[in-house]
């Protein structure tokens, strides 16, 4: 931590950075694909002799040229200045690492500013030929300039054998280089139709304003068709890290959702605006079009951005500037060993302070105070002190898009009364353990629950189900909730909670086995229990076993019970309230009639690859599968008995 921190708590530094960035790159994606657009419909306007169309190329590089370079150059120190600010430590460590590669860029940009600026104010005065090669120039230098930001930002995400080579070309020409640079001039082309339809909404003359609508639609519909398989090419290169970030982190979730949309928006502006009706296109439409499109962009960035997450570097640097390699010795005790901290050892009288600089140093990268964007305050309003504690020590691996906590307890603790005691006034005891006032229950909800909602809700969602109901939606919170985790406490902590929430005194863990709550645990998340009892009402217990064995037959969405013959039988008895027990154990059939020529796992083995009716045809006809042994001659509910065991014991359930 060498560098101060510029804290804007109600702004935040993401989202100035995100602001940056986005416009920035959407007017920089133009400069590329827009230099192609301008020399190749100066080519077509001189090869056809086409003044009209020469005089449009000549407005439409005006509009390009202060578009890209004014507005383009200024957000583009405006990128510097915001990333040097706001994180300085990946800037430097982005300089050091490709600091030739920066210095080649910036001579391209050069010839960039040059070649346009000459393209411009000598269109009248110079010759065709050298004019054309003069926007082949520009062209060929932004093209280049694309390439050398490609590889570093691309670096930024997937560093590939940089991180064990340090070698240039090797963070350079990284796993995603290739996918991103086409998809990127894809859009790039794209974009150069989408902003052609803004000098194309001016047009006077209707014929040629249709003639250049269409133009310019053919370019976007072009640029489509290579979008679609590069940004899926592209998605396929991503290590495995950033793809389940993709299905989890709510932000990027969110920000598909807005891509989705923006997209759908584009081919439906593009269709009906400039090809099915082009006659509709003027200024409002081209405003439209553009608004699409940058929101595509928009997303697209966002989430390439947040696909980085937990890193701001991937494996090299956490979003909040700590190096992934000081993680270790950071934690012995980070304020002492932060450059930039007020504080440094801390004490009773300066623990809530303490915890603000923790704040500031490892939060407010991502978090803001009261802003817009990932406020802290919402966040962790329903918090206490102990659960506030627990959750920092485990939230990388709940959320594996936040980085660690790195810091001792006491720093720990000390981040934790900032949150809860500062933020929102609740009691903290970082120094002093409080005496145990409220039960097991009460103290695992709090520690437990509080991180994503209040103790309240749960007491709620509790107050109408049964006490074997709650159990069961204990057991199966991710059912419920997908970003929720299955209780994975002790017996007695599972029925001191169950206890809590019921209102009653807490019973001793359950030890009988017990179908009903079985069938609770196993079912009723999908569905009610009266269906199953519904079920089996006209069934015998044989047929009832065999249905739960075969429930995938039923219903492919469901799985053939695989437990013990034990949790077998007490399920039956549930659904048909008596004991459904063969005539004699089916493990005694295997034992009496079997097990003096060969053990019982052998028969096991030849039922692993059978199913239920092979299994029973094989056990009716074993003299044809082998002269030695005869047939099965015991009772049906014997066979069916013996048949079920088999295939619940090549499933791997107990035998």
């Amino acid at each position: 931590m060498n560098f101060p921190v510029w804290f804007l708590p109600e702004t935040g530094g993401g989202l100035l950075i995100a602001i940056m960035a986005v416009t920035h790159v959407f007017v920089s994606h133009f400069a590329v694909g827009g230099g192609l657009y301008l020399v190749m419909t100066e080519h077509k306007a001189r090869r056809e002799n086409d003044d009209q169309l020469l005089e449009f190329v000549k407005k439409h590089a005006k509009f390009f040229m202060l578009l890209t370079m004014v507005f383009g150059g200024v957000t583009g120190v405006g990128i510097w200045f915001t990333i040097g600010l706001i994180q300085p430590d990946a800037t430097s460590k982005l300089i050091h690492t490709f600091v030739f590669g920066w210095a080649a860029e910036w001579v391209w940009f050069l010839v960039e500013i040059i070649a346009l600026i000459i393209y411009y104010y000598k269109f009248d005065s110079m010759d065709e030929r050298t004019h054309l090669k003069v926007g082949w120039i520009y062209f060929a230098a932004a093209w280049l300039s694309l390439f050398l930001i490609n590889g570093i930002i691309g670096f930024m995400l997937t560093p590939g054998e940089w991180v064990n080579n340090h070698q240039f070309f090797s963070g350079f020409f990284n796993p995603t280089f290739w996918p991103s640079l086409w998809f990127r001039f894809a859009i790039s082309t794209l974009l150069a139709g989408v902003f052609a339809f803004f000098t194309t909404a001016f047009i006077d003359v209707e014929a040629f304003r249709l003639k250049m609508t269409r133009y310019s639609s053919l370019w976007c519909l072009l640029s489509l068709v290579v979008v679609i398989p590069t940004g899926y090419w592209y998605l396929q290169v991503l290590p495995s890290g950033p793809q389940e970030i993709l299905s989890a982190s709510p932000t990027i979730k969110a920000m598909v959702k807005l891509g989705a949309f923006s997209a759908a928006g584009f081919i439906v502006f593009l269709t009906l605006f400039t090809l099915i009706k082009p006659r509709w296109h003027n200024l409002v439409t081209a405003v439209l079009v553009a608004v699409c499109a940058f929101g595509m962009m928009g997303s697209f960035e966002w989430i390439r951005e947040a696909d980085r997450r937990p890193f701001v570097i991937r494996e090299m640097l956490y979003s909040n500037g700590i190096p992934v390699d000081q993680v270790e010795q950071l934690s012995e005790g980070f304020l002492a060993q932060s450059k930039w901290s007020a504080i440094k050892v801390i004490d009773a009288d300066n623990v809530q302070q303490a915890g603000a600089e923790l704040f500031k140093l490892q939060c407010y990268a991502c978090h803001t105070l009261d802003g817009i964007n990932n406020d802290i305050r919402s966040r962790t309003a329903t918090i206490n002190f102990n659960g506030m504690v627990k959750y920092l020590g485990t939230m990388h691996q709940r959320r594996p898009f936040m980085p660690p906590f790195v810091g001792n307890e006491l720093e720990k603790k000390a981040l934790a009364s900032y949150l809860v005691g500062t933020l929102h006034g609740k009691e903290t005891h970082v120094f002093d353990e409080p005496e145990l006032t409220i039960n097991l229950g009460q103290k695992m909800l709090e520690d437990e629950c509080t991180v994503c909602h209040g103790v309240d809700l749960v007491m709620d969602w509790g107050e109408f189900l049964s006490a074997e109901e709650v159990r069961s939606g204990l057991l199966n919170l991710s059912q419920i909730d997908s970003s929720m985790d299955d209780f994975s406490g002790t017996p007695e902590e599972l029925a001191a909670v169950v206890a809590t929430i019921k209102g009653q005194a807490a019973p001793a863990a359950p030890t009988e086995l017990s179908g009903k709550s079985l069938l609770e645990e196993e079912c009723s998340m999908c569905h009610g229990t009266d269906i199953i009892y519904d079920w089996a009402a006209p069934l015998s217990p044989d047929e009832v076993r065999h249905g739960l064995l075969t429930l995938s037959q039923i219903d492919s969405s469901m799985e053939d019970f695989s437990g013990t013959p034990q949790e077998l039988a007490a399920l039956v008895t549930a659904l048909k309230g008596m004991m459904a027990q063969p005539s004699v154990s089916a493990q005694a059939i295997l034992d009496d009639e079997c097990s003096m020529c060969h053990s019982a796992d052998l028969v096991i083995e030849w039922a692993a690859a059978l199913n239920r009716e092979g299994i029973n045809h094989g056990l009716k006809h074993l003299s044809e599968i082998n002269s030695s042994m005869d047939d099965f001659t015991g009772r049906d509910d014997d066979l069916e008995a013996l048949t079920d065991y088999l295939v619940n014991s090549a499933k791997g359930g107990t035998q």
